[in-house]
């Protein structure tokens, strides 16, 4: 039985939520520390640094998709990013084998995070790190938030976020969306398309930020967090945009009849069209998409902020097809 849908599933500190159902049963692993029980506070779990740890990417269970539980950490974490930064994971089920696509950074190198997969016999992990998912993963300083869609085909591809900061035909300096064909679940065919630049002004991450890894200060915009849903043919990748760490931060959508693009955007000058902060819900984004126990309603699985803004937590909302596009219902159960 789901709570109510403005109060969080899980109440600790839970960020970039990706949630999936197997055998009828319910997970889902995000960014933030791995802590040792249910009861830890909100305010002892703001960093995303596992220092110390042996695990990173906290691991949750539920049988109904309404109540979770903590069964520890996903990823074993290698020896060689011990002291880095993890983020965003998700996985993928190729019917053997279940892979965990992460960014990771190594100590002391703050923004340069990679795109890394790692592999698992079981959903609830330990998932062991197998490397880099791209052939030369110095050529991308910066890359996070990937995302496998796999089509009807049988083909997969991964979608994620990477840095820009040339302004040619309008567009912004910042994060952007990517897509690239997977040659098998470890290895990116290095065939990367651009699927969506920002072009608006609530997509301001920072205004006049000092970028030393570029060589000079940008208004940077961030588009992040990419999810892909196919519907009548059509392919939609969610987004979210703005400044994670405020309430501008929001989800909308582009939409394309090829799955490698060209991807329209149109129609979100003025804000983000499937979510946005309201009075209940601070900077909610960074969405997945899961079936419910009916096996045909789709939840959109999310984060937002407490209301002391001290912890982004676990949500979950009925994904809505309306005339006008796909929105997230926060008014039913």
């Amino acid at each position: 039985m789901l709570t109510q849908l403005r109060q969080p599933v899980y109440g600790n500190y839970f960020a970039d939520p990706f949630a999936w159902k197997f055998n009828r049963e319910y997970y889902a692993v995000g960014t933030g520390p791995v802590i040792p029980s249910d009861h830890a506070r909100a305010e002892d779990m703001t960093s995303a640094k596992i220092i110390g740890q042996d695990f990173a990417f906290p691991i949750l269970h539920s049988k109904n998709l309404g109540d979770w539980k903590s069964i520890g950490g996903a990823l074993r974490v290698p020896d060689a990013l011990k002291g880095g930064e993890f983020w965003a994971p998700e996985t993928a089920y190729d019917g053997q084998f279940f892979y965990l696509y992460y960014s990771a950074n190594t100590h002391g190198s703050a923004l340069k995070h990679r795109l890394r997969v790692a592999r698992s016999k079981n959903p609830a992990g330990p998932y062991d790190d197998i490397g880099y998912l791209m052939a030369k993963p110095e050529d991308c300083s910066f890359a996070i938030d990937s995302h496998a869609f796999r089509d009807d085909d049988g083909q997969w591809y991964l979608f994620y976020a990477r840095d820009f900061i040339d302004t040619d035909n309008g567009y912004r300096a910042g994060t952007g969306l990517v897509v690239d064909r997977l040659i098998n679940m470890t290895k990116l065919a290095g065939e990367e398309r651009v699927v969506m630049r920002s072009q608006c002004d609530w997509q301001l991450f920072k205004g006049n930020r000092h970028m030393p890894m570029y060589g000079g200060t940008f208004d940077w915009h961030t588009l992040e967090g990419p999810c892909v849903r196919k519907r009548d043919g059509r392919y939609y990748c969610f987004y979210s945009g703005g400044c994670y760490e405020n309430d501008t931060y929001g989800v909308d959508y582009c939409v394309a009849d090829n799955v490698l693009g060209p991807y329209d955007g149109s129609g979100s000058q003025n804000g983000p069209r499937v979510m946005r902060t309201s009075p209940e819900l601070i900077g909610p984004g960074h969405i997945s998409i899961v079936i419910g126990p009916d096996d045909k309603t789709e939840y959109v699985a999310f984060h937002a902020w407490d209301s002391d803004m001290k912890a982004r937590q676990f949500h979950l909302a009925k994904l809505v097809w309306t005339s006008a596009g796909p929105r997230v219902d926060l008014n039913s159960d």
